[in-house]
C-alpha cells in the first residue's frame, strides 16, 4: 500500500495527467507490461507484439489520434506509463502508434486518416518509420531514397539508388511490419521538391516481402530484444499517387506539384516539426525507466544492511551512509524536476497542436525545448541507471533484480529520435537566432547595445510561472547572505546567469566566425561546438528549474508543497554544485560558497533520507512492476511491508 505522503507526492508529480496515469496503475498489471529478462530474442519479439496488441485492444493506444478520445498530451502520459513496464514493449508501441501512426496523422490528410488509422491502432496494419539510411542518419535532408512521380500511370516510384540509401535500424522492419512510411527526395517533372513521406506496403498478409522490396533483420542487439529492427531497400516500387502523405505538399489530380509552403527549407522543417511528439516521448520514456531503476535501488538501500555500528551494535542500512545518499537522493530530486518539465512540455505540445500551425514561434520554442529535454534526460538516464546498478552491489547485476534489463534497453535512447550532440546544437542555434538578427552591419557598439537589450528582454523571457519566479528573485535580493542558498530566487538567478553568459559569449564567437573567409568558416564554427553544447545544457537546466517552480505552485497540499520545496532545493543546489568549477571560474561563487553548497546538498540528502520510501512512491512506479527479487526478504516481505510471491531469493551476496 502506498503511504499517504507518497500518494500526495504522486498526485503532485502526475499533475494534469494524474487521471490517465492512475488508470494505468489501477487497471494494468505487471503481467501485462513486465517481461521475463531471460527470454530469447524470438520469445521477446513474440511477447512484445502480443502484449502491444492486447494493450491496444483495451483502449490504451487511441489518445492523440483524430476521431478518438484522448489528447496528444495524454498520449505522452500513456507512453510514460508503458515505459515503467518493459522498454521493448514501450518502443514497439512508439514505433507502431507514435512514429508510424503519428506520421500518418500529422503528415497525411483526412483520407489517410479514414483509410488507415483504425487498423494502425488495432495493430492489424503494422508499420515502420523509414527515415534513417546507412549513409544519412541525423542529416535527414540528404537522404538518397527517391520518390518519383510518374504522370503516365499517376503513381509514385520509390527507389534506393545506392547501397547507402538502404533504410537502417528501422523498428518493425525486421519481422512484423506490413507497411512503411518512407522518407525520400520527391522528384516531379525532373525537379526536386525536397524530402517527403510516402506509404509503401512492404509485406503481404503472410509477412513475405512484396515485389521490389527487400527487408533485412538486424538480429540480436545490445538491448530492446522485443523490437525487430531491420533494413529496407526498394527497387522501383510503385504505389498510387494517393499514398503520398501530402498535408504539406504533393501532386494534385492535374499532375502538378503544389504546397501551402513555398520554401522547400521551411516545408522540410515544418514536416519534421510535426513529429516532435516522438522526441518528447523518448526523453520522457528514458526518465520513467530511470524512475524505475531509482525505485528498485532505493527500496533495496532501505532494507539491505552492511557493517555494524561501533561497539557491535546493529548493522547499518545502506541508505544511512552519506555516500549512498549522494548516489541516490540528488537523482531522485532530478526525477521530480524532469517529471514536472515533461508535464510542462506536454501541455506546450497540446497548445501547439490546437493552434494548427497558427503560432510559429510557439512551435519553434516547442522544438527547442523537446530537443534539449531529450538530450539531457537520456544522458541522465544512462548515467543514473548505472549508478543504481552499482549501488546494489552484486545483487544489482542479477537479471532477476530488474536493473540490468533497464540499463541495456535504455542505452539506445541517447541515440534514436535524434543524436544528443546534434540535438544540443539545435538548441544552441535556436538560442542564437535573436542574436543573429542584431549582427548585420552594426559596429561593435551597436551590437553590444542590441545584445544587452536581448539579454534584458526576449532572450531571458521566463517560460513558465513567470510572475512567481520574478517574485522569488526579488525576494532573494533582500535576504541575508546566510539564507541565500535556500532562496529560490537566488537559485534561479544562478541558473539564469550561467545560461546568459554562455549564450552571450557564444554569440560573440559565432559572430566572429561569420566574418572569416569562406574556406575557414567550418573550422571557426567547429571550434565553438563544445561551447554550443554547454549553452544548450544551461538553457535546458534553467527551463527544468522553472517547470519545477511552476509544478510546486500548482500544489495545494501545504505539507506536500513543503516537501517539494525541499526536493527542489536539492535539485537546484546539486545542479549548481555539479557546475561549481564554472561558477568559480566566472567569479559567481568563491571557495567558501562552494563548500557551503556541498554542505547544503549533504544536509538535504540526510533530511530527505527519512522520506526516501515516500519519495520513490511519489515517482509513481507501481511496486509490483519493479519485479525485483532482491526486494523480498526471507519471509516474502518487501520494503513497504506488503507481501509478494518469492521466485528466488539469494541468501548471500552474489560473487562477481
Amino acid at each position: 500500500m502506498t503511504t499517504p505522503t507518497g500518494h500526495g507526492l504522486m498526485v503532485a508529480l502526475d499533475g494534469p495527467f494524474h487521471a490517465v496515469k492512475d488508470h494505468w496503475r489501477s487497471s494494468i498489471t505487471a503481467d501485462d507490461v513486465v517481461r521475463d529478462p531471460s527470454q530469447s530474442l524470438p520469445e521477446a519479439r513474440a511477447w512484445a507484439l502480443q502484449h502491444l496488441v492486447d494493450i491496444a485492444n483495451r483502449g490504451y493506444a487511441v489518445a492523440g489520434f483524430p476521431g478518438h478520445p484522448g489528447s496528444v498530451a495524454e498520449s505522452v502520459a500513456h507512453f510514460e506509463m508503458m515505459a515503467l513496464g518493459d522498454l521493448s514493449l514501450n518502443i514497439k508501441a512508439g514505433v507502431q502508434h507514435g512514429l508510424f501512426g503519428g506520421a500518418i496523422t500529422n503528415l497525411g490528410t483526412s483520407w489517410h486518416h479514414e483509410t488507415f488509422i483504425d487498423d494502425v491502432i488495432s495493430c492489424e496494419l503494422t508499420g515502420c518509420f523509414a527515415m534513417t539510411e546507412l549513409g544519412h542518419g541525423s542529416d535527414v535532408s540528404s537522404v538518397e531514397t527517391t520518390i518519383t512521380y510518374l504522370p503516365d500511370t499517376d503513381e509514385y516510384e520509390i527507389h534506393s539508388p545506392t547501397p547507402s540509401a538502404t533504410k537502417a535500424y528501422i523498428g518493425n522492419a525486421g519481422q512484423d511490419g506490413k507497411m512503411a512510411v518512407v522518407f525520400g527526395q520527391l522528384l516531379v517533372g525532373g525537379t526536386s521538391e525536397g524530402v517527403h513521406a510516402v506509404l509503401v506496403p512492404i509485406r503481404d498478409s503472410n509477412l513475405d516481402d512484396l515485389p521490389g522490396v527487400t527487408t533485412g533483420d538486424h538480429g540480436h542487439k545490445g538491448g530492446l530484444l522485443g523490437v525487430d529492427n531491420g533494413l529496407l531497400t526498394f527497387d522501383h516500387v510503385r504505389v498510387p499517387r494517393t499514398m503520398l502523405l501530402n498535408r504539406y505538399g504533393g501532386v494534385g489530380d492535374d499532375g502538378v506539384y503544389t504546397s501551402p509552403i513555398a520554401s522547400k527549407n521551411a516545408r522540410f522543417f515544418t514536416m519534421l516539426g510535426t513529429l516532435v511528439r516522438g522526441r518528447i516521448c523518448v526523453g520522457s520514456g528514458a526518465a520513467m525507466a530511470t524512475r524505475k531503476a531509482l525505485s528498485i535501488a532505493t527500496r533495496y538501500a532501505l532494507q539491505r544492511k552492511q557493517f555494524r555500528r561501533p561497539g557491535m551494535g546493529s548493522e547499518v542500512t545502506l541508505l544511512d551512509y552519506q555516500s549512498h545518499q549522494r548516489k541516490l537522493m540528488p537523482n531522485i530530486a532530478k526525477a521530480y524536476a524532469y517529471g514536472f518539465a515533461v508535464n510542462e512540455v506536454s501541455q506546450h505540445l497540446q497548445r501547439v497542436t490546437d493552434a494548427v500551425g497558427q503560432d510559429p514561434s510557439a512551435s519553434r520554442e516547442l522544438e527547442t525545448r523537446a530537443a534539449g529535454l531529450k538530450a539531457v534526460l537520456t544522458r541522465w538516464a544512462n548515467d543514473t541507471i548505472q549508478v543504481c546498478r552499482e549501488s546494489c552491489g552484486g545483487a544489482g547485476y542479477m537479471s532477476e533484480n530488474g536493473i540490468t534489463l533497464i540499463r541495456q534497453d535504455a542505452d539506445i535512447f541517447a541515440t534514436f529520435e535524434g543524436d544528443n550532440t546534434v540535438l544540443l546544437q539545435l538548441v544552441a542555434k535556436a538560442l542564437l537566432v535573436d542574436y543573429k538578427k542584431t549582427w548585420g552591419d552594426m559596429d561593435l557598439r551597436g551590437t553590444a547595445q542590441a545584445t544587452a537589450k536581448l539579454l534584458g528582454g526576449r532572450f531571458m523571457e521566463r517560460t513558465t510561472a513567470g510572475s512567481t519566479i520574478s517574485r522569488l528573485v526579488a525576494n532573494a535580493k533582500v535576504k541575508p547572505e546566510s539564507e541565500r542558498l535556500h532562496a529560490r530566487g537566488w537559485q534561479v538567478e544562478m541558473f539564469e546567469f550561467r545560461e546568459q553568459h554562455l549564450v552571450e559569449t557564444l554569440a560573440r564567437r559565432m559572430r566572429a566566425a561569420s566574418k572569416v573567409p569562406e574556406d575557414a568558416v567550418f573550422d571557426a564554427v567547429n571550434e565553438c561546438q563544445e561551447h554550443m553544447l554547454e549553452a544548450a545544457r544551461a538553457h535546458t537546466d534553467r527551463t527544468v528549474l522553472e517547470a519545477f517552480v511552476g509544478g510546486i505552485s500548482q500544489c495545494h497540499d501545504e505539507y506536500i508543497k513543503a516537501l517539494l520545496i525541499k526536493i527542489c532545493d536539492l535539485y537546484a543546489l546539486a545542479t549548481i554544485e555539479e557546475n561549481r568549477a564554472w561558477y568559480m571560474e566566472h567569479n559567481r561563487i568563491d571557495g567558501a560558497r562552494s563548500k557551503a553548497i556541498s554542505a547544503a546538498v549533504e544536509s538535504l540528502n540526510m533530511q530527505l533520507r527519512d522520506k526516501a520510501l515516500e519519495l520513490v512512491e511519489g515517482m509513481g512506479v507501481p511496486e509490483a512492476w519493479t519485479s525485483s527479487a532482491m526486494l523480498r526478504d526471507a519471509g516474502g516481505q518487501n520494503a513497504s511491508g506488503s507481501y509478494v510471491r518469492v521466485h528466488h531469493l539469494p541468501v548471500t551476496e552474489p560473487a562477481v
